[in-house]
C-alpha cells in the first residue's frame, strides 16, 4: 500500500501540473490518473489502498470543508442566507424527480426505481465544487456578491437532501414501512443537528485555544481529529437519527473564524497546505472508482436522462436566484457551478445493485456515466464561466 501511495502522490503532482499548464483544472488530471491506475484499467493500485479508499476520501473531504468553513464570514452568510437555503433543496429535488420521470419513460423503471436513480444522480459534488469556490474566494472572484459563499453553503446541504430522499425510496423498494412525512422532516432535523454539533464542537475548541497555548500545527490536528470523530458519530447513529456531519464540519470552521479570526486565518493557511496532499488522494481515488466500460453500458438513454436532469437542476437554480441582486450572467455561473457529480455517485451508485434492486446494474452505469461526463465538463466550465461572468473585487 505504501508503494501505491507513493505512485499516487508523485504522479498526482505530475498530472496536476500538466493539466494546469494546459490551462485545464488540475483535478481533471488527477481524476484521469485515478482511472488509469485503478482496477478497471491498468490495475496498478494495491487492493488494500482501494479497501480504505472511502476513508481516505472522507478525510480529504473533511479537510476541504474545514478550510471552506474557515473562509465563510457571518456577513457573507447573511448576504446569501435565504438564497443558499433555496438552492440547497430546490435544484436537487427538481433534478431528482426529473430523472425519476425520464427513467420511467425511457427505461421502463417503476416510479420507486426511478426515485432511487433520481436521487443518486441529484447530488452535486462538494469534492469538485468546494476547492474551486475557495480558490475564487482567495482571488476575490465573485466575492462582491458572495457568489462562492452561496455555492459553498448550498452545495453542502444539497447532498444531505439527496441522500435522505434516496434512502427513503430505497426503503420503499425493500418493503420497509417508510413514513414519507418523517423522512422529509428528517432533512431539516439532520441539518439543524449538524449545525448544532458544529457550533458546540467549535465553541469547545475555541475555549481550549483560549485556555492553552497550542502550536498551530497541533491545532490543525486537533480540529481534524474532532471533525473526523463527528462524522464517525454520524455514521454510528445513522440507523436511529440522521446528522449532517459534513455540514457540522464546515460549521466548526465558521465558529473558529467568528470567535478567533486571527487564529482562524492562520489555520486556513495550514489547512490549505494539508489540502495539497489531500486533494491528490481525493481525486485520484475517486477516479479509481470509475469503470468507464460500465459507463458505456448506460448508452444514449443514460446520456439523455442525465442531460434532462441537469436541465431540471438548472431551472431550479434560476428559481432559487429569482429576486436577488445577481445578474443573469452570474445566475448562469451558479447553474454551471451546480452541475458536477462525483463523490456521492461514487459512494452510493453501487448500493442498489448490492441490495438486489432490479436494474441496479443500469443505475450504477448511469451513476458512473454522470461522473465521467459532468465532473470534467463541469470543472472546465466553472473556470471558464468565472473568467467570463464574475467580477474580480479590487
Amino acid at each position: 500500500m505504501v508503494t501505491s501511495l507513493g505512485i499516487v502522490t508523485l504522479f498526482g503532482l505530475l498530472f496536476n501540473a500538466l493539466f494546469t499548464k494546459m490551462k485545464l483544472p488540475g483535478l481533471l488530471g488527477m481524476l484521469l490518473l485515478g482511472v488509469l491506475l485503478g482496477p478497471y484499467c491498468f490495475n496498478i493500485l494495491d487492493d488494500n489502498l482501494l479497501l480504505v479508499s472511502a476513508d481516505f476520501r472522507k478525510i480529504a473531504l473533511i479537510v476541504i470543508l474545514l478550510r471552506a468553513g474557515l473562509g465563510i464570514s457571518k456577513e457573507e452568510l447573511n448576504q446569501v442566507g435565504k438564497t443558499a437555503l433555496k438552492m440547497s433543496f430546490i435544484p436537487g429535488v427538481i433534478e431528482g424527480f426529473t430523472v425519476m420521470m425520464m427513467s420511467h419513460l425511457l427505461l421502463g423503471f417503476s416510479w420507486i426505481q426511478g426515485g432511487i436513480l433520481g436521487f443518486i444522480i441529484a447530488a452535486v459534488s462538494p469534492a469538485v465544487v468546494v476547492p474551486q469556490m475557495i480558490a475564487f474566494q482567495e482571488r476575490r472572484v465573485g466575492t462582491q456578491k458572495a457568489i462562492p459563499t452561496l455555492i459553498l453553503a448550498s452545495a453542502s446541504i444539497d447532498d444531505v437532501v439527496a441522500i435522505t430522499i434516496f434512502s427513503a425510496f430505497l426503503g420503499l423498494y425493500s418493503g420497509q414501512h417508510v413514513n414519507v412525512g418523517i423522512e422529509l422532516f428528517s432533512i431539516p432535523l439532520s441539518i439543524v443537528l449538524g449545525i448544532l454539533s458544529g457550533i458546540l464542537l467549535g465553541l469547545i475548541l475555541v475555549k481550549i485555544f483560549e485556555r492553552y497555548h497550542i502550536r498551530d500545527t497541533k491545532k490543525v490536528l486537533l480540529i481534524l481529529g474532532v471533525a473526523i470523530l463527528l462524522t464517525a458519530f454520524e455514521t454510528a447513529l445513522k440507523s436511529k437519527i440522521e446528522i449532517a456531519g459534513l455540514l457540522g464540519v464546515m460549521t466548526i470552521g465558521f465558529i473558529l473564524l467568528e470567535k478567533r479570526p486571527v487564529v482562524a486565518k492562520r489555520l486556513a493557511v495550514k489547512f490549505g497546505k494539508v489540502w495539497i496532499f489531500a486533494e491528490i488522494l481525493l481525486f485520484v481515488l475517486v477516479g479509481a472508482q470509475v469503470d468507464v466500460s460500465v459507463a458505456a453500458h448506460a448508452g444514449l438513454n443514460g446520456l439523455i436522462i442525465i442531460a434532462i436532469g441537469l436541465v431540471g437542476r438548472s431551472i431550479g437554480v434560476f428559481i432559487s436566484t429569482l429576486n436577488t441582486e445577481l445578474s443573469f450572467e452570474e445566475r448562469l455561473f451558479c447553474v454551471i457551478a451546480y452541475t458536477p457529480k462525483a463523490t456521492v455517485q461514487a459512494a452510493i451508485g453501487g448500493i442498489p445493485l448490492m441490495l438486489g434492486v432490479v436494474s441496479g446494474d443500469v443505475m450504477l452505469a448511469i451513476a458512473v456515466l454522470s461522473i465521467v461526463v459532468t465532473a470534467p465538463l463541469g470543472a472546465m466550465l466553472i473556470n471558464w464561466g468565472a473568467k467570463k461572468w464574475l467580477t474580480v473585487e479590487s
